[in-house]
């Protein structure tokens, strides 16, 4: 009967007390705290087939019913929250980052000071993993994305770049910090042979592209392909190669809400201030010839494919 029952009958649910020293005997840490995390990174092979196995779900789930015109948003946002990770953790790196600096400033010689900084600088090493390896999720998404829609992922605003992990345990933070700023120049300005391309947003015989492109590829092998980004047409199927290929991409998009209808000019400006060394031109509009117009100006050679059927 109830009145007969003892303590020993309803064990006590156990305590936060019992929950930490469990993760502690685990992970030798406390979740959620700025200690750097002793687990391993997720294995590649197997982080890509989990990837692959989200979308394939998705898409069968959804193709031929009345659910799928959303199937192309759906997958652009599975990617989009490995993306808006990354993001996550780059502005944790940044808080780091000026944790770091007021640490430098702050030390005395005392070992507290010096525990400090050396703790920081680990964290911060761990946070760069931590953001690699959401880059990591977010490219094989987007593989995927490209694989079942035929076309690249990107995202609506600012960049999509990648970063190479710092991993060094011995690293000195001052040494941390100027290997990362570096890293972020790179990712955002990629090393190579810039090739500036433009075409119509409703022209683009996508044969034809791909192999003007492989074409220039085949003499510029750190070619870094900058274009400008428009949804449809020619500059999608750049897009789509680059992607394909593997080649770094720069996205000039038009600023609509500071340039009104001078945006697409003001774009065009922007993308040869990246100093290109060629412009890929094919057949569009007046925005099409206003780039080749400026470029030869400018003394870049250009090549035309405005005249050539597809």
């Amino acid at each position: 009967m109830h009145g007969d029952a003892t303590p020993h009958d309803h064990p006590a649910e156990p305590g936060t007390t019992a929950y930490l020293l469990q993760e502690m005997q685990l992970f030798g840490h406390r979740p959620f705290e700025d200690e750097p995390d002793p687990r391993p990174l997720p294995d590649a092979h197997l982080a890509r087939g989990a990837i692959a196995d989200m979308f394939d779900a998705l898409a069968g789930c959804l193709v031929e019913t009345r659910i799928e015109p959303d199937l192309d948003d759906l997958l652009w946002n599975l990617v989009n929250i490995f993306h808006r990770a990354g993001e996550r953790v780059e502005r944790q790196l940044d808080d780091n980052e000026q944790t770091q600096r007021r640490l430098q400033r702050e030390q005395d010689g005392s070992e507290i000071r010096s525990l400090e900084l050396e703790r920081a600088t680990r964290e911060g090493i761990s946070l760069i993993e931590r953001r690699d390896a959401m880059e990591f999720f977010r490219e094989a998404a987007a593989d995927q994305f490209r694989l079942l829609l035929r076309k690249a992922w990107l995202p609506r605003t600012g960049s999509r770049s990648n970063q190479k992990a710092m991993t060094s345990a011995l690293i000195d933070s001052r040494d941390f910090l100027d290997a990362r700023l570096r890293a972020k120049a790179a990712a955002l300005l990629p090393e190579g042979t810039r090739i500036a391309f433009t075409g119509g947003a409703d022209r683009g015989d996508h044969r034809k592209i791909w192999d003007v492109l492989d074409r220039v590829r085949a003499r510029h092998s750190d070619m870094v392909l900058l274009h400008g980004a428009t949804p449809t047409g020619a500059e999608r199927a750049a897009a789509c190669w680059a992607e394909s290929r593997s080649v770094p991409q720069v996205a000039f998009r038009p600023d609509w809400a500071k340039h009104k209808k001078a945006a697409p000019f003001k774009r065009n400006d922007a993308m040869l201030e990246a100093f290109p060394a060629g412009v890929i031109v094919f057949a569009g509009t007046g925005i099409q010839d206003n780039l080749v117009d400026k470029a030869k100006k400018l003394g870049i050679p250009v090549w035309d494919h405005r005249g050539k059927p597809g």
